[in-house]
């Protein structure tokens, strides 16, 4: 599943979905607009309209630039910008193939998700 991330109509990202039950169900989700925040200049995070499936997940995640992933303690959207810390709970969704540098942008963006 292709995905592209939109500001004002421009595209500025896109990436492909894994294939898991947590993909599967984000993917349900679309379109979805979002507010990202800047989260230890590392990420852009948003709370999502509702939590994923973390069925059959790892229970850690090491997140590389580029990784589109669910924080489930939070029930969160993360788009890595830079590499992250191994994290209990982080879930990976996909990952961007062109735009990581678009995100990272100083402060919020409103973004529009889709499929490609």
């Amino acid at each position: 599943m292709m995905v592209r991330i939109a500001v004002d109509g421009v595209v500025i990202a896109t990436g492909l979905l894994d294939d898991n039950a947590s993909a599967r169900n984000f993917a349900a989700l679309l379109p979805l607009d979002l507010l990202l925040n800047d989260y230890e200049a590392t990420e852009k995070i948003a709370h999502l309209p509702r939590r994923l499936s973390t069925v059959g997940a790892p229970t850690s995640w090491t997140p590389s630039a580029g990784d589109i992933a669910y924080y489930a303690p939070w029930g969160n959207l993360a788009i890595f910008y830079a590499p992250g810390p191994l994290s209990e709970g982080l879930v990976r969704l996909g990952r961007l193939h062109v735009g990581t540098e678009a995100l990272r942008r100083v402060g919020p963006v409103a973004v529009r998700i889709v499929f490609e």
